[in-house]
C-alpha cells in the first residue's frame, strides 16, 4: 500500500516512541487490507492509557482533550482518567491528529476493551504492521465502529471480513456477541463463516479430484 503524506507525517511523528502504538480507525483497516478503500476525514492513532505522558511530552501547537463531547486543554502534566480517552492535536500549520487512549491489563499484558472489561486481546496481538507502519487491527478496530454503525461502518465491515481469519472473525463475534446481544452484524458474520466453510470445502474437493486424476 502507497501511504499518504498525512499517515507519512502521523508516522515520522510517532517514531521511536517507546510503547505501543498504532493507526487507527478507517485507515487501519486499509493499512490491514493493503489499499486506500474510500476517503478518510481524520486520522486516529491508537495508544495505551499509561504511556499519555509520553505523547503529551511530544506534543506541540493546540492540544485537547475531549470532555463530555467537548473540546478542552490538556496541560502538561495532566493525568487523563477515564472516561477521557480522546485527545486532539492540531500543529501551527493546521496538520491535525487525533489520539485515542486504549485499555490494558498491565498485570496480563492484555489489551482491554473500553466499554467492556470482558473482552480481551493479547497486547502482542492488538496492533500489527504494513510496511513498517503499526496499526491496530481490524477486529478490534470493527468493535469499536459496531457501537453505533453507520451505513460507512457497513461498507468497512464487507469490505474488510472475507479478508479476516478465522481466528479474527470468532474473536470479533464473541466479543460482539457479548457486548451487543442481537446485534444485526452477527448475521452478516454468521453469514460469512458459512461461505468460508463452503469455500474450504469446495478447495478440498477439487484438490482430492486433483489428486485422483494424478494417480
Amino acid at each position: 500500500m502507497r501511504t499518504n503524506s498525512a499517515i507519512e507525517r502521523a508516522v515520522a511523528f510517532m517514531n521511536g516512541f517507546p510503547a505501543p502504538w498504532g493507526i487507527a480507525g478507517g485507515w487501519a483497516l486499509d493499512l490491514f487490507m493493503g489499499h486506500e478503500s474510500r476517503p478518510h476525514a481524520d486520522i486516529d492513532v491508537a495508544i495505551m492509557r499509561a504511556d499519555q505522558q509520553q505523547l503529551r511530552s511530544r506534543l506541540s501547537g493546540r492540544v485537547e482533550k475531549v470532555v463530555a463531547g467537548h473540546l478542552a486543554e490538556w496541560s502538561s502534566g495532566e493525568i487523563l482518567e477515564r472516561p477521557v480517552h480522546e485527545i486532539h492535536v492540531t500543529w501551527p500549520d493546521g496538520y491535525h491528529l487525533e489520539f485515542l487512549l486504549n485499555e490494558q491489563d498491565q498485570s496480563t499484558h492484555e489489551w482491554v476493551f473500553r466499554r467492556d472489561g470482558r473482552i480481551r486481546r493479547s497486547l502482542a496481538a492488538a496492533f500489527a504492521t504494513n510496511r513498517d507502519v503499526p496499526y491496530l487491527v481490524p477486529e478490534i478496530v470493527l468493535l469499536y465502529k459496531a457501537k453505533a454503525p453507520s451505513v460507512k461502518d457497513d461498507a468497512d465491515l464487507s469490505a474488510v471480513l472475507p479478508r479476516l481469519s478465522t481466528e479474527q472473525r470468532t474473536w470479533l463475534d464473541q466479543a460482539i456477541a457479548r457486548t451487543t446481544p442481537g446485534h444485526r452484524w452477527l448475521t452478516v458474520l454468521a453469514r460469512e463463516a458459512e461461505w468460508a466453510q463452503t469455500r474450504t470445502r469446495n478447495l478440498s474437493g477439487s484438490d482430492s479430484r486433483v489428486s485422483s486424476r494424478d494417480r
